[in-house]
């Protein structure tokens, strides 16, 4: 009877016709409800590699206490750490600290959401694993000292010349390691040796001091890495809204004479902001708390930060002042100091420096909050739902399959190797041990679902407002922002896609209202994936085409434009690592120095900054890991590229599905177009990396653009 039963489910998921659940054929609908009740399991026992069971667990396997009591980690998923769900191993407690999963050495992950063999044999699992358990460990073999740092930045520069002799790679085939990974590894005069030597990114082969610039400073805010930090200063002036008995005075040190002097003669502070002229990175409130414990952990340091940027009348971002901010800690009061760029010597460097601390903030929180928690993390519950509650032959589980794909695979490889106590993440960027919590602190005060809607984002920031005279039914507050802009446009055509199908399958509202297994998988999402948000006032309702459209939309942009956008510039922006430091491992020079400390930074400042930069091993092991995965793999799926066979057996739907495609690639031409006008100054100019982050398609390998379906590396 089992082998029955698994047989014909089977047959369910190979049937091309999709059918909402009052119209499925009498044939399939105990078929329909027989496969749902296996996908959901029982909630019990280890779950094994062969099986295709989704359910919901809380973060408690990152930590390792069994180990060390230094690798325990708060479980993530509660009251007091709210956290998406993951999905469930089962795997049995720790011995140390019955809250914690033991770990191992593969995590399960469905049968179903693993890599294809294809995949597996030409990229991902072999690329990914091979750094992580091969190049890496080497690295921190070749390179002893952990606390080394680069002496001077023509040692930088040796990395993408030379490149770092590495020792024998143990149990590794090295030919066959070289092929998996051509870009990385080389070999030494065609011997057996390897030496790991970086490819020069794009950014610093046009132009070798783009780091440097704060013109480029303020242009990656726009065009960079993580577009989604920026916002609109709308209040003046700054204030913390921490206990200011716990952190210190919440009044910012950023006062209105020092931002007057900067713009003097343009306008008042009070016009600027009247004006939406005045613009702020604000790490301040999110990062303090957590100050006091970073600065307990051996070679690394923390601030609270805010950056205030101008915007100039040629449209780009100048920055003008940052804040760094210390608490009240070991007996010392508050410390807050003001940078800005100046025109003596030492005001220079100080401002480089506290630029570094910035840059390092920046770098904590694009990895953490807008590229694992706001895709990756944020996703798997929709994942899990989607499998529990929508059959196979659902139209909306057919819509949403291809974006859910190898997602749940990529998370669990980064639960084993990179966020997990101790791993790539924790050892190399600015919060230590503290990262995965810090992400944690941004769900809790920032995560919103309806806020990762594109221009609801926008707006949110203060970047746009609402407008329905203006394309897109938004006025940007900055014209040229090459991410918004590019983003809208992408916004749009997946609207447009999305709309017809649902119109498609939900002519009217009676239907969405009617569908038992549309219903129970939006209220799983909101109640049991994101179960700590469950009672907020802004989840959508589910009543309406409309607002089916607008979620499903939502969906579709995080895997796909989101993700694209915060993910495949990485080695771009990041390959060269002083345009974005991952850590600061030494305190400004003004805050308590010792007079030796002084006399050396005036003697060379450069060291100074060399010192503060990450480390010779943190740098190289991030360097390593943000090529690969920055790379696209050879079977990448694109957006909007193949039509998936179910879709094409509905004639409306493959129609809609062909001008959805044939939108995409008037947007690449349209983002071509915009690269080559010389009025766009954050996206043109000498030296500049023109923005394709969002264009839709790309060939294999490192290339900065291509928006895959899904979240698939």
């Amino acid at each position: 009877m089992e082998f029955n039963i698994c047989c014909c489910l089977c047959l369910l998921c190979v049937v091309e016709q999709s059918y909402l659940p009052s119209q499925t054929p009498n044939g399939l609908r105990r078929l329909r409800k027989e496969e749902l009740k296996i996908l959901r399991g029982n909630g019990q026992g280890e779950r094994k590699t062969f099986e295709r069971v989704y359910d919901y667990d809380v973060y408690n396997d990152l930590g390792n206490p069994d180990s060390s009591a230094d690798l325990k980690r708060p479980v993530l998923g509660g009251k007091q750490h709210p956290y998406p769900r993951r999905c469930r191993t089962g795997r049995p407690r720790t011995e140390t600290d019955p809250l914690s999963e033991k770990r191992s050495s593969s995590v399960y992950v469905p049968r179903d959401e693993s890599f294809s063999e294809v995949k597996q044999l030409t990229f991902s699992v072999k690329a990914v694993s091979s750094v992580l358990h091969a190049v890496v460990p080497s690295l921190e073999a070749a390179i002893i000292d952990t606390d080394l740092g680069f002496p001077y930045f023509t040692a930088i520069d040796s990395l993408f010349n030379e490149g770092v002799n590495l020792p024998p790679l143990k149990n590794q085939n090295t030919q066959s390691l070289r092929n998996v990974l051509p870009r990385l590894l080389k070999a030494i005069n065609d011997t057996q040796e390897n030496v790991l030597r970086f490819e020069t990114p794009e950014t610093m082969d046009r132009d070798k001091f783009f780091w440097f610039r704060d013109a480029e400073f303020g242009r990656q805010t726009l065009a960079g890495l993580n577009p989604y930090s920026i916002q609109l200063i709308t209040e003046w002036p700054l204030k913390s809204k921490l206990d200011p008995k716990i952190y210190g005075s919440p009044e910012s040190a950023i006062t209105t004479e020092m931002i007057q002097k900067e713009i003097g003669g343009l306008m008042t502070v009070k016009e600027a902001i009247h004006q939406k002229k005045l613009f702020i990175l604000d790490y301040h409130d999110l990062l303090l708390p957590y100050v006091r414990k970073v600065r307990e952990i051996k070679g690394t340091t923390l601030y609270g930060s805010r950056t205030v940027f101008f915007l100039t009348p040629g449209g780009t971002l100048r920055p003008l002042a940052i804040e760094l901010t210390r608490p009240p800690i070991d007996g010392k009061p508050q410390w807050k100091e003001v940078h800005m760029p100046c025109w003596d010597a030492t005001g220079i460097w100080l401002w480089r420096i506290a630029k570094a601390h910035v840059l390092a903030h920046e770098s904590g929180y694009h990895q953490l909050v807008s590229h694992w928690l706001r895709t990756h993390c944020a996703t798997e519950p929709y994942i899990i739902a989607t499998n529990r509650q929508l059959s196979a032959v659902h139209p909306i589980y057919r819509l949403l399959c291809p974006h859910f794909r190898y997602t749940m695979e990529i998370n669990a490889l980064a639960r084993e190797a990179l966020i997990n106590a101790g791993g790539i993440i924790e050892t190399s960027f600015a919060p230590s041990k503290y990262s995965i919590e810090l992400s944690s602190a941004a769900y809790d005060q920032q995560w919103q679902f309806n806020l990762q809607a594109l221009p609801a984002d926008l707006i949110n920031r203060g970047m746009a407002v609402e407008d329905p005279t203006a394309p897109h039914g938004l006025k940007l507050t900055i014209e040229d922002y090459p991410f918004a802009n590019d983003g809208l446009l992408l916004w749009d055509n997946i609207k447009e896609w999305v709309s017809d199908y649902v119109n498609h399958y939900y002519p009217n509202p009676s239907l969405i209202e009617s569908d038992q297994e549309l219903q129970q998988w939006w209220t799983e999402i909101r109640t049991v994936g994101h179960a700590d948000k469950k009672d907020e006032p802004w989840w959508p309702v589910l009543k309406t085409p409309k607002d089916l459209i607008e979620i499903i939309t939502t969906i579709v942009w995080v895997t796909s434009g989101h993700h694209a956008a915060v993910n495949f510039g990485q080695y771009t922006y990041a390959g060269y690592f002083p345009n974005r430091p991952t850590i600061a491992r030494t305190n400004m020079p003004t805050e308590d120095p010792s007079e030796e400390f002084w006399k050396n930074f005036l003697i060379k400042p450069e060291g100074a900054l060399l010192q503060c930069f990450p480390s010779q091993i943190q740098a190289t092991r991030v360097m390593a890991v943000l090529d690969i995965l920055s790379n696209h793999s050879p079977d990448e799926e694109y957006l909007g590229d193949v039509i998936e066979p179910a879709w094409a057996e509905n004639p409306i739907i493959k129609g809609s599905f062909e001008r959805f495609n044939g939108r995409l690639l008037e947007l690449e031409g349209t983002i071509d177009e915009r690269n080559a006008n010389k009025n766009l100054k954050n996206r043109t100019g000498a030296g500049v990396l023109p923005y394709e982050l969002l264009k839709p398609f790309s060939k294999p390998g490192v290339t900065g653009k291509g928006v895959p379906y899904s979240i698939s590396i």
